[in-house]
């Protein structure tokens, strides 16, 4: 049985985390659909537990409260997600990675090791931007385009490396590809030498994370691109089974 009061607080937590961590009171009434008399009350006991914060011009932005929660529960998360990263390292012989989008950056939370001697690291709690990253691609193609847009807008696109998209026009047309064939590619976007192929993890329709291998340019390019995205999608279909709520 749900109850209502608690049901509305998530959906205004969830309202300003869609806005970039960061709206004002009719941005949270027009996604929420609350009244503008219920998500106040509900904001004054938020900001008294400190999980939501007023800025200098009355917008509300996600508080302090949260970093600790958060925190225990991505570490939970990193825990469970293990055998699955796991499996993606049978699979492909190349590093795992289970990342996270937290404001406008990706969070890498997980990681499983290649055996290999030669192999890519990406240090757990790394925060990146998502324009350049497999991962973030995957987590940008599940938002809508004007989301994707406001974050663009709010961390620039920097250009990490000659192969790195710059432009927001040819960022959402890489998204619109992503979204469509399911799965993201890193041609050493981020870093030159290093290729990376990332796929969804979802809560029913929503896309919660992502899951990705990365290696040298040279093996990555050597798999069976096909075979690797529907080995790679079948895990983290799986792993969101158990990541969801209902699980």
């Amino acid at each position: 049985m749900s109850v209502q009061s608690v049901e509305r607080a998530l959906d205004v937590l969830e309202a300003l985390a869609e806005h970039g961590g960061e709206a004002g009171l009719s941005e949270i009434a027009a996604h929420t659909g609350l009244p503008y008399g219920t998500i106040h009350r509900l904001l004054q006991t938020l900001l008294a537990r400190g999980y939501v914060r007023q800025e200098a011009d009355r917008r509300y932005a996600l508080g302090g409260g949260l970093v600790r929660l958060g925190g225990v529960a991505e570490g939970m998360v990193g825990v469970r997600a293990q055998p699955y990263l796991e499996k993606m390292v049978e699979l492909s012989g190349e590093t795992a990675n289970l990342a996270v989008l937290e404001g406008d950056f990706i969070v890498y939370v997980a990681q499983a090791s290649s055996p290999r001697r030669l192999r890519m690291f990406a240090e757990v709690g790394r925060r990146v931007l998502p324009h350049s990253t497999a991962v973030g691609k995957v987590l940008l193609a599940g938002r809508p385009p004007q989301e994707a847009v406001a974050v663009f807008e709010r961390t620039g696109m920097p250009r990490r490396t000659p192969n790195t998209i710059t432009e927001i026009d040819a960022m959402l047309a890489e998204l619109a590809a992503v979204h469509e064939r399911g799965y993201a590619m890193d041609l050493g976007e981020e870093e030159l030498g290093v290729h990376c192929m990332a796929v969804p993890v979802r809560d029913g329709e929503r896309v919660v994370a992502a899951m990705s291998v990365s290696g040298p340019a040279e093996r990555i390019d050597a798999l069976d691109r096909t075979e690797l995205a529907e080995g790679l999608g079948k895990i983290a279909l799986d792993f969101g089974r158990e990541f969801g709520p209902h699980s």
